[in-house]
């Protein structure tokens, strides 16, 4: 696993976050040092992955990345068939999926779209998944983004998604601020890392509160909702329709 020396060095300006091939090269290495309970929380995904999926339906997989996610379901599933959409609007992150699933033997096991999950359209799904990617989207987007997912959802399938959450300013606030950033102190993230790479997601990453998107999933028409798994400003909804 290479690295993640990003924002290692002093930059003269830091410039916003992207998805590049420096950021897919060591995206690994960045989503252990960076996402908490990150390894057991797309584990447990591709657990309820392979629980709800109903035959002839589709997983969609919304912000794919490098397919972290995708080889755990390939591995819940074994020799059963079951239909995969993996998007991603970073070309890197396509590329590094499908280089993976071509040195694995799995080319054509999952279908690979490199665009804007809110350009795909999601329909007969019984699965959806957004691992820390709705949070990138355009605010006035997001609700849209779910209703359509809501609505190309069959009855019965979950929608999974993992966010950064914003908290109201004050006591509590500070203390996850500071938790958050001693996680990070821990993984062997300078000060200077952290500094740049805040900047660098400054007005790129934009979260909301966890009551924000309890209640957009409610709206959209979700029956059931909760947070299955929480570390301070990480959280994980599952909605049922």
């Amino acid at each position: 696993m290479e690295k993640d020396k990003v924002f290692a060095q002093k930059k003269d300006k830091v410039q916003p976050f992207s998805f590049n091939r420096e950021v897919a090269r060591v995206f690994d290495d960045m989503l252990e040092r960076s996402v908490p309970l990150y390894r057991e929380g797309v584990r447990c995904q591709a657990r309820m992955a392979r629980r709800f999926y109903r035959e002839n339906s589709r997983i969609y997989d919304l912000g794919c990345s490098h397919g972290n996610l995708g080889f755990l379901i390939m591995e819940q599933f074994g020799d059963s068939p079951f239909a995969m959409t993996a998007v991603d609007n970073s070309l890197p992150m396509i590329e590094k999926y499908r280089s993976r699933l071509e040195a694995s033997g799995a080319l054509g096991k999952i279908d690979l779209v490199c665009a804007g999950m809110e350009d795909i359209g999601v329909t007969n799904a019984s699965v959806v998944i957004i691992n820390l990617t709705l949070q990138f989207l355009d605010l006035k987007k997001r609700t849209g983004m779910i209703q359509e997912i809501y609505d190309g959802l069959l009855p019965g399938g979950i929608l999974l998604l993992t966010e950064k959450i914003a908290l109201p300013p004050g006591v509590i606030n500070d203390l996850v601020l500071d938790e958050y950033r001693q996680f990070k102190l821990d993984n062997g993230y300078s000060e200077l890392e952290i500094s740049q790479k805040r900047d660098a997601l400054e007005k790129v990453l934009v979260p909301e509160t966890a009551d924000a998107h309890l209640q957009r999933l409610t709206r959209a028409g979700f029956a059931r909702t909760d947070i299955w798994l929480k570390w301070h400003n990480f959280a994980s909804f599952i909605a049922v329709k």
